[in-house]
């Protein structure tokens, strides 16, 4: 029997998470609408005092578009977002906390900001 090695053991650990995650081709939580049509739910709502909104992207002029085409505003700044390949999305003010749906992304992002201003992104 080969000895466990700690190499080993993490790339067995790793093909246990993989392979479970491999179950959920969406991320928990994604509505109907967002499998149908590969966008999420257009949104706008108050959450916390801050104006949150999210709906599909015209384009904007981004060469590279992370957000699956999909913008998102906190008081009418925009929160740049990213779609993961599992499906769920993270933020640049919550970029190590993926959530299921772009309207979480904003409301994670309003809980991190705790009531400081969202500054515009400087997109290169």
């Amino acid at each position: 029997m080969p000895e466990l090695t700690r190499r080993r053991a993490l790339t067995t650990a790793a093909a246990l998470t993989a392979a479970a995650g491999v179950r959920t081709a969406v991320a928990p939580g994604a509505s109907a609408a967002e499998h149908h049509h590969g966008s999420p739910e257009a949104f706008d709502e108050v959450y916390k005092g801050r104006r949150i909104q999210g709906r599909p992207a015209s384009g904007g002029g981004h060469h590279h578009d992370h957000g699956a085409g999909y913008a998102v505003f906190v008081d009418g700044v925009e929160l740049h977002v990213m779609r993961n390949a599992d499906g769920s999305w993270i933020s640049v003010v919550s970029h190590y906390d993926p959530v299921p749906t772009p309207r979480a992304a904003a409301r994670a992002a309003v809980d991190e900001l705790r009531g400081a201003a969202l500054l515009p992104f400087p997109a290169n």
